[in-house]
């Protein structure tokens, strides 16, 4: 009788373990099933593996918080050793990019990525349907495939015989590749300013000038961004690492870099479809309010919902306590896993 009960507890265990959102066929990633929300039914797949900022910490906060207060069903990758463990310094291994096949949203911020051919044909594949992409920080040099590999053309700068892909994933799909730190790293944060003429786009509901903001440097970009970019949000350089610092004067704010902006992608033998690109985006930049506000605005926007975006802008809670590591080389919390971003 005591092993019948014991094995009913262990079952009843395991289904509220399901229920609370995390429970995932595979341990090599990890999924939050959506509640209630204008997202229920749509799947988004949040792709980490970056040296530097921290995508392992802000994926799966971004991911809880557009499961459980939006209701979309959230699966998060990671860059893996053979053992299981998150290495974001492993470049050639994020297990999971298969999830693709039936998602909805794409949010990638990846960082030189060389991965394998079977796992770029995920990436590939989804880009040529055409459904949308949010780019975070380093995303637009999310890839480094050197040589004749099969998707060389997607690396940073790539300037092969593929001319449609000229300057890589990042330019051709994003509107940019890596170009510059145009504030001082570590030292000038970013607020973000909304852009005149962006006032009343949908991912800029209910954000002010200031809301967005982060401990990240601005990036600098060409201007103008191309094809039907349009600047959401510019980047105001601050002579601090503070939200309150002043702006730096000079030329580095005239101009001001965007650091939010949208824009249409079509990949060559590809359908059209709908780019949100942040060069914020570390896990540190998400203790802003008003940035994950932008960010989850932009996910509505990306899907088709922008009509379910509030005046106010989208809810963006915090869930759990979210103590980001602070971004640079070499600072990523050893032998974590999938699991240990459960809820």
């Amino acid at each position: 009788m005591r092993q019948h009960f014991s094995i009913v507890g262990c079952g009843l265990l395991f289904i509220a373990v399901c229920a609370a959102a995390t429970c995932s066929a595979d341990d090599r990633w990890v999924t939050y099933e959506g509640k209630q929300g204008p997202g229920k039914g749509k799947h988004v797949v949040l792709i980490s593996g970056d040296e530097e900022y921290r995508s392992e910490e802000a994926l799966p906060q971004l991911g809880k918080i557009l499961a459980l207060q939006h209701g979309f069903t959230c699966t998060v990758l990671f860059a893996l050793d053979p053992d299981g463990t998150i290495n974001p310094n492993n470049s050639n291994n994020i297990p999971g990019l298969e999830h693709l096949d039936n998602a909805d949203l794409m949010i990638i911020a990846t960082r030189f990525r060389d991965l394998p051919d079977d796992q770029m044909k995920h990436i590939d594949d989804y880009l040529k349907t055409g459904k949308p992409v949010i780019g975070m920080r380093t995303a637009t040099h999310a890839f480094n495939i050197k040589g004749d590999k099969p998707y060389a053309h997607y690396g940073n700068g790539y300037g092969g015989k593929m001319t449609e892909w000229k300057d890589g994933f990042g330019r051709l799909v994003l509107g940019e590749k890596w170009i510059s730190h145009h504030g001082g790293h570590k030292r000038e944060s970013t607020r973000g300013l909304i852009a005149e003429d962006a006032k009343d786009h949908p991912v800029a509901r209910g954000l002010r000038d200031g809301d967005v903001w982060g401990n990240t440097d601005v990036y600098g970009v060409r201007l103008p961004l191309p094809g039907d970019s349009q600047p959401i949000v510019l980047g105001q350089v601050l002579v601090g690492m503070n939200p309150e610092d002043a702006p730096l004067e000079g030329k580095k704010n005239d101009p001001m870099m965007p650091v939010g902006w949208v824009k249409s992608y079509e990949v060559p033998g590809g359908k059209k479809g709908r780019v949100f690109n942040t060069t914020m985006g570390a896990a540190t930049d998400l203790t802003a309010a008003g940035t994950r506000r932008m960010l989850v605005n932009a996910a509505y926007w990306c899907v088709g919902l922008e009509d379910q975006i509030p005046a106010e802008g989208a809810k963006a809670d915090l869930v759990g306590d979210f103590q980001p590591t602070m971004y640079g080389f070499g600072g990523f919390k050893k032998g974590l896993k999938p699991a240990d971003f459960g809820l």
